[in-house]
């Protein structure tokens, strides 16, 4: 009877262990290890590596890095949506670029257009509305738009093991951010239920807002004018606008993440950390890289192996996917 209460405990001791390890949707391996390293490493207090909490900061690119990018990116598609709603009030869309290219469903075209002309889609289709007319926009979107390859709704075309990751450095005393391409009044309208991050804590492409006054309320307006493209150069600009602090930390998957993880590793304080999501997973999710018109992985892929980032192969290295 004893052993048999000994056992039993000894099992549940195990499984709470087992249950209590990080990153369970990874598999053990160089990527895994790299991230729980670092993590002890600047965690651990009277060692010349330590990071005081305050200034464990972790950025996060979202499109193709928290959630997926393909067929096109998420906001471009709500973006269509939205553009063809409003067709009938602008003819004029017919023969102008990116705009014609939406409407005769030429999505390979819209696609490879260039971040400034997909900006500026997003512009005229986000234009006019107020903030919380936006917010509420997107919601009921998110609430009824399916993935036309999954049939999931887009917020649930998230990555597991990437939860598992801001989880684990929030358990470590990390603030993590997204500093992503996508709109960021677009962003904070799931970021917090679906990722745990607060809408204070998103950063993204911005649209130039003015304050006005609607029926004796005041009001945000978005306008149809660009304030910030979070893309590239962008993204260190975005980060010392809206967060003032240099990450230690820093994730992305494409070439237009680059100059983030440039920026964070360009740090003499402490100790840096970067990492490259590369979709290398045909059969669960998609398989591109260097020659994608969404999330390119080119020049960043090159400069990850010469400067010894972790690569995520997501074929290799993750049990799962998404939830």
């Amino acid at each position: 009877m004893i052993k048999t209460l000994l056992l039993s405990a000894c099992l549940l001791l195990q499984t709470a262990a087992i249950g209590a390890q990080p990153l369970p949707s990874w598999n053990d391996g160089d990527a895994k290890q790299s991230i729980i390293s670092f993590v002890e490493r600047v965690t651990k207090e009277g060692t010349p590596d330590f990071v005081p909490p305050a200034e464990r900061i972790a950025t996060f690119d979202n499109d193709g890095t928290l959630w997926a990018e393909q067929p096109a990116y998420f906001q471009l598609i709500y973006a269509i949506d939205r553009v063809k709603a409003l067709a009938p009030e602008h003819p004029e869309w017919k023969t102008t670029e990116p705009f014609a290219s939406v409407l005769k469903g030429d999505m390979k075209a819209v696609a490879a257009s260039g971040h400034e002309r997909l900006a500026e889609l997003m512009a005229v289709s986000h234009a006019g509305m107020t903030i919380d007319e936006f917010s509420e926009q997107v919601s009921d979107w998110l609430a009824t738009a399916k993935h036309p390859k999954t049939g999931r709704a887009y917020n649930e075309m998230i990555y597991q093991p990437m939860l598992e990751v801001l989880e684990y450095l929030r358990e470590n005393g990390f603030k993590t951010f997204i500093v992503s391409g996508g709109g960021i009044e677009f962003m904070r309208v799931f970021a917090e239920e679906t990722y745990g991050i607060p809408p204070e804590q998103v950063v993204g492409s911005s649209l130039k807002m003015k304050l006005e006054e609607r029926d004796g309320v005041p009001v945000l307006v978005k306008l149809a004018e660009i304030d910030l493209i979070d893309d590239k150069e962008g993204k260190p600009v975005g980060i010392q606008s809206h967060i003032g602090r240099r990450p230690i930390a820093s994730f992305g998957n494409s070439d237009g993440d680059l100059q983030m993880l440039q920026w964070a590793a360009a740090g003499k304080e402490h100790p840096s950390f970067c990492l490259l999501v590369h979709h290398t997973d045909a059969e669960r999710e998609w398989a591109y890289d260097r020659d994608s018109h969404i999330g390119q992985l080119d020049k960043a892929w090159d400069e990850a192996n010469e400067r010894g980032w972790t690569v995520v192969d997501m074929a290799k290295d993750w049990k799962t996917i998404f939830p």
